[in-house]
């Protein structure tokens, strides 16, 4: 379906992509991995077009229709939750709108014969069976399916989309894009701002999609549940295994050991042999011998090991200063937005030196609570004060909206560098991995993880002694986070970190704040502490919400009906939803009978089959049964109940 070919994307003499070759099917779960920087998700924008490959192509049906998550992405406002997630059906009524254009049209004309009523006519045939593949549930019924699975209560969703967190919003685009219904998805990251249940809702709607997914995320488990493939970035080459992450890391490590040892008996031999032709090259007795050897030589395939990339972080923050005692305090602290109170009554005291988490599910007031330390929000009511002598470092989220995409990896630095440190600038970059040619890129082109540790880097050019960090490690990989997690528990000043990365805050902070249902908690001591005290497994049982069966509003029947009537009122529309069930139950396997069909032809193509129009028609197929089977799915619901 998609094919790399020989793909190389270069920067200056430095390739990020170097000759890669990799192959896409209809139904293929894949898990890209690789370092950050690697080229993982150039790769997705190189896939859908945004990007252009130095050399190399990329070949895919025309038709092929692509739903791409990015990590980076703008939000609309001014839309409710519900008209933004509606917006993907718009196409509907265009479609319906063009249908009663064309009738009208129909019924003025009397040029029967003309070609351009045949025209008409063609186009009118068209949209209805376009249509008609689009009936079943409404597309409100369908939007509130997903919305609700990712996490979205009924009374949210005519609030408005900036009202919501960059996490939230981050949803709304998500459920855009699956109800978009696509061929391919395209995931960079999409868990990074998705609670327990949602991931787990989540997971199991990627497992039952019936289109391909290629999906990069940090999070081993989610890989696990969702893949069966993993492709790997490694040094600007891929390498292709047919098995899900945790395999993958064990198969790498087993093909590297076998590598190594052949490879290492291969030196022996290699050794002998040079030091044998050594010896004799110079005695005719052995001139036969010593030139069968170096002919060997010369034909032999040198086996080669994989290269490995261990670079790794080198963060050390600068001393600070000394503040007052207190660094914050919050009292009958009442925070939010015009159209929502997020959390009220909060009594908050950070003491110089503290480690403290905040933590609780997406929305509760997290981000809001540093926007409220920075002075960027001010407090519905109560007292917010920040203490003597405090300067705060900030880490925010959405560090695409405070990096210059404009500006240089270098110049981003150098513009707010100021006295000393501004010589040590290419030692500081080194230190984030940012080496060579990389300082020269600009800030648009860096993947997350690279915008991550910009941001971070930003945060070693002054002695602040309070840092503010709202979810750093989001795109970070396993290594990073490590290294960053040692660099803040050696860090002398105060520290306040908005995460729910459990391995990530055990053992660095030792107090918590809890955003639980518009209310505020102190809990003393470790993450291991509170989670033991809680009888949680891990942060992620905190974003669990309470079983709530969320049903869209009824309308009230108009008049009552007796009892008699009720039944027969029953009985009828049950036949009808059978009737309409024993037909979508023939025409799904008419249609996966003919998919079948046309996959084997696709898997061994004859010189007569037009590979492009077999490959057009299963994707309407496709489209075809996904709606006939939601349809089917509703229609079961109802009779059940």
């Amino acid at each position: 379906m998609i094919s790399i070919n020989n793909v190389t994307v270069s920067f200056g003499s430095w390739n990020l992509l170097d000759c890669i070759n990799f192959h896409i099917s209809e139904t293929d779960k894949i898990g890209l991995v690789g370092k950050n920087g690697a080229g993982k998700s150039t790769l997705m924008k190189l896939i859908t077009g945004e990007q252009v490959p130095t050399g190399g192509s990329i070949d895919k049906p025309s038709s092929l229709k692509i739903g791409y998550l990015p990590q980076i992405m703008e939000h609309h406002r001014g839309h409710t939750v519900m008209d933004e997630a509606l917006s993907v059906f718009d196409y509907i009524h265009q479609m319906e709108g063009e249908l009663a254009n064309i009738t009208e049209e129909l019924a003025e004309r009397t040029d029967y014969e003309s070609p351009s009523y045949a025209a008409l006519i063609d186009r009118m045939n068209h949209l209805n069976d376009r249509l008609s593949l689009e009936s079943g549930l409404s597309p409100r019924a369908k939007a509130e399916k997903v919305l609700f699975g990712l996490g979205f209560k009924a009374d949210e969703l005519d609030r408005l989309t900036e009202t919501f967190s960059q996490g939230w919003n981050m949803r709304i685009e998500l459920a855009k894009i699956l109800l978009s219904q696509p061929d391919v998805l395209l995931l960079d990251e999409p868990t990074n701002h998705l609670d327990i249940e949602s991931i787990e809702w989540f997971e199991d709607y990627l497992k039952a999609f019936r289109g391909a997914v290629l999906l990069v995320s940090h999070d081993r488990k989610f890989l696990d549940n969702v893949t069966t493939r993993t492709v790997e970035i490694l040094l600007g080459h891929v390498n292709d295994y047919k098995v899900p992450y945790s395999q993958y890391v064990t198969l790498r490590a087993e093909r590297i050991a076998q590598q190594t040892a052949a490879y290492e008996n291969q030196q022996r031999m290699i050794e002998k042999t040079e030091d044998f032709i050594n010896r004799f090259r110079y005695k005719p007795t052995k001139s036969n011998q010593v030139q069968s050897r170096i002919k060997a030589l010369e034909k032999l395939d040198r086996i080669e090991i994989d290269e490995s990339d261990n670079s790794t972080l080198s963060l050390k923050f600068p001393p600070a200063q000394r503040s007052g005692d207190v660094v914050f305090k919050g009292t009958d602290l009442t925070v939010g937005y015009p159209q929502k109170v997020v959390f009220s009554h909060a009594q908050i005291e950070i003491k110089r030196g503290e480690k403290v988490a905040l933590i609780g599910r997406n929305g509760e007031g997290k981000t809001t609570l540093m926007r409220v330390i920075m002075g960027e929000l001010e407090p519905k009511s109560g007292e917010a004060k920040v203490g003597h002598n405090v300067k705060i470092g900030y880490y925010a989220q959405n560090q695409e909206d405070i990096l210059d995409p404009t500006e240089t990896v270098f110049g981003t630095l150098d513009r707010i560098a100021v006295g000393e440190i501004r010589t040590k600038l290419r030692d500081l970059l080194g230190a984030f991995l940012f080496k060579g040619e990389d300082i020269d890129k600009k800030v648009s082109v860096l993947s997350g993880g690279e915008r991550a540790r910009l941001g971070m880097a930003k945060l070693m050019l002054s002695p602040y002694n309070l840092l503010a960090l709202d979810e750093p490690t989001n795109h970070m990989d396993i290594r990073s986070k490590d290294i960053l997690k040692q660099a803040l528990k050696a860090f002398d000043g105060t520290l306040i970190v908005v995460s729910h990365d459990r391995d990530f805050l055990d053992g660095l902070v030792d107090k918590l704040y809890e955003f639980r249902d518009g209310k505020v908690t102190e809990h003393l001591g470790s993450v291991q502490e509170f989670l033991q005290k809680r009888k949680l497994e891990s942060l992620q049982e905190l974003e669990r919400r309470q079983p709530v069966v969320e049903k869209a509003a009824e309308k009230p029947v108009k008049e009552p009906v007796n009892q008699f009537q009720q039944q027969k009122f029953v009985s009828k529309e049950q036949r009808k939803l059978q009737n309409r069930v024993s037909f979508l139950e023939k025409e799904i396997a008419r249609r996966e009978g003919r998919m079948g069909e046309i996959e084997k032809l696709l898997s061994a193509p004859g010189p007569q089959d037009d590979v492009m129009e077999l490959t057009r028609e299963y994707l309407e197929l496709k489209r075809a049964l996904d709606a006939d089977t939601d349809e089917w799915t509703a229609l079961m619901e109802q009779l059940e109940n």
